[in-house]
């Protein structure tokens, strides 16, 4: 008897608990707030690309880093250069929005119309559900002010190290031994499918590189912070090159030669502004091999989301 007591307790506690999450978000099974509402509740919804579930892809979701909301006009941040600076914060325009019942329409600006079913996990949490591609997109909200731009930038620095079509060596230190990688004036990493490839060259030209090397790279951390990483870049015939990476700022890095104790100072060189992913060609300043696209580092897995579109 004692046992059901507290069963039937705890069963009246549960569901007094789902009453009041649920008067939270619905009254009367309506939404307690309206859908425009609820995405200008928070200036910046980071996209969570690890949680995606199903297996296909909406091209502007794949390349945003965060997106935001204004009165009809939707912005993101797409780049890393100028992380939390650009549009003060919002990133650049990409299209414009309509949202209604519980439902997003997103016109943009080159991949045109999409939509989405818009459902409220929990109080800062909201997934995007697109039947046509039955996939879902979960978003994080935020303000500005509480947002962790540094820790978005480095955990997803070697993003940022494609944003330039290539990075010319600027400076050398005096001090260090001599090594072969002082001979490396220009270093490009390339986006796309083949987003861990690298390419050296030893030229001295910026206007007409020929690029004499093609290999892997990988970008590491650095154990007790987040805000330096290692760069190791696989030259096959004279072993990995390892270095410290430090940012100096938006277009300049420092690659610390761990062997030699050399310090490279490399600045970035045609600067690439992405205003999309898909399988043709992107929007840049310069041309590049493929478009960028965030890749998840979990697996896909299929969408439990039931698809109501009729």
């Amino acid at each position: 008897m004692k046992t059901l007591k507290l069963l039937l307790g705890f069963a009246l506690s549960a569901t007094l608990f789902t009453s009041c999450y649920t008067e939270e978000l619905y009254i009367n099974d309506t939404p307690a707030v309206s859908l425009n509402q609820l995405l200008n509740s928070y200036e910046l919804w980071y996209v969570d690309i690890n949680a995606t579930q199903g297996f296909g892809d909406t091209p502007f979701m794949q390349i945003a880093f965060t997106l935001s909301f204004d009165n009809g006009r939707l912005f993101a941040n797409n780049n890393l250069v100028g992380f939390g600076s650009q549009g003060n914060g919002f990133g650049v325009q990409i299209g414009n929005y309509d949202a209604y019942d519980m439902i997003l329409d997103v016109d943009h600006i080159i991949d045109g119309f999409d939509s989405f079913d818009v459902y409220q996990i929990d109080f800062n949490t909201i997934e995007l559900y697109n039947p046509f591609t039955d996939t879902s997109y979960f978003l994080e909200g935020y303000q500005r002010s509480n947002f962790d731009y540094d820790f978005i930038f480095y955990d997803n620095i070697h993003y940022f190290l494609q944003e330039y079509n290539a990075w010319e060596k600027t400076a050398t230190s005096n001090f260090g031994a001599l090594n072969e990688f002082d001979s490396e004036n220009f270093l490009q990493f390339l986006s796309g499918a083949n987003d861990d490839t690298f390419r050296s060259s030893q030229d001295q030209n910026m206007n007409n590189i020929f690029w004499d090397f093609t290999g892997r790279y990988g970008v590491g951390n650095v154990p007790g912070t987040m805000y330096q990483k290692t760069l190791t870049l696989d030259y096959d015939f004279f072993n990995n090159e390892f270095f410290e990476l430090n940012v100096i700022n938006d277009s300049t890095i420092e690659l610390f030669h761990a062997n030699s104790g050399t310090v490279y100072e490399f600045r970035g060189r045609g600067y690439i502004q992405y205003y999309r992913n898909a399988n043709t060609e992107g929007k840049s300043s310069t041309e590049i091999d493929e478009p960028k696209k965030r890749k998840q580092s979990t697996k896909k897995v299929e969408n439990t989301r039931e698809n109501t579109r009729t």
